[in-house]
């Protein structure tokens, strides 16, 4: 009885590792294959057509601008940096680029205490220090006071907010350069926008009224029409009754 020979298995763990696992082995193949091709022209044509099968693996990052200048990069790092081709832009990709960290983001500096305020408060702050004295820096701070207690408001419901907190938070942003005390009470924005509502309720109530009004003496209007038609229709309807044996096809008839 002859024996199969049993089946030479290759396993993923006894193949070459996978430089950027998330294009698979066959493309790490071709581009290993790219690499043993002599002609420079062919060679540049195999490459770029690696990179356009690339594209199609992820077509949602189809509209990136720089997405294709990354498949580049990635190509490179697979062939481990020796591919002799020439990318868009003739910048070729480097070890060292690998080991490049991004630029740090700066992100906006603001008091720790105060941010229930906003930063764009403390930017109107340092505006307003930077004006000159005078009713027309005077109106700008108590636009800012009356906007940071609706901010304050708006994250502290549950709490009275009074002057004297918005005062001694505006001096103390902008280190005692600003007050409020010769400007009296801090006038709220909510308020003056609640009349604004309130007059157009007014407005379209009014004219909601007037509308009702008018309906109401057309349909009156319409009733005692109605009634004068009856009442030609009740004269017509007796005159037939008084003239029916002239009328009346039936007396013709008899007579």
């Amino acid at each position: 009885m002859n024996r199969k020979e049993p089946l030479n298995m290759e396993y993923n763990s006894q193949k070459d590792e996978l430089i950027i696992p998330e294009y698979g082995r066959n493309v790490q193949n071709m581009i290993l294959y790219a690499k043993t091709i002599e002609d420079d022209r062919a060679r540049q044509q195999v490459v770029e057509e690696i990179i356009d099968m690339m594209m199609m693996m992820h077509p949602q990052n189809r509209n990136l601008e720089d997405y294709r200048i990354k498949l580049w990069r990635h190509v490179f790092k697979i062939a481990s940096y020796d591919l002799k081709v020439s990318p868009p832009l003739g910048i070729t990709p480097s070890p060292a680029d690998d080991n490049k960290k991004p630029d740090k983001v700066n992100y906006p500096s603001a008091e720790p205490g105060f941010r229930h305020y906003g930063n764009n408060v403390q930017r109107l702050i340092r505006r307003a220090i930077e004006m000159d004295p005078g009713p027309k820096r005077n109106g700008f701070v108590a636009t800012i006071a009356s906007y940071m207690k609706l901010a304050y408001r708006t994250w502290n419901k549950e709490h009275f907010v009074s002057d004297d907190v918005i005062k001694t938070d505006l001096e103390i942003i902008s280190n005692g350069q600003l007050s409020l005390d010769e400007l009296g009470s801090i006038e709220n924005l909510t308020p003056a926008n609640q009349s604004n509502m309130n007059n157009n309720n007014n407005r379209r109530r009014s004219n909601n009224q007037g509308g009702n009004n008018n309906r109401q003496q057309r349909n009156n209007s319409g009733s005692s029409g109605g009634g004068r038609s009856s009442y030609g229709g009740g004269r017509q309807q007796s005159n037939n009754n008084g003239g029916g044996g002239k009328f009346n096809p039936r007396n013709n008839k008899r007579k």
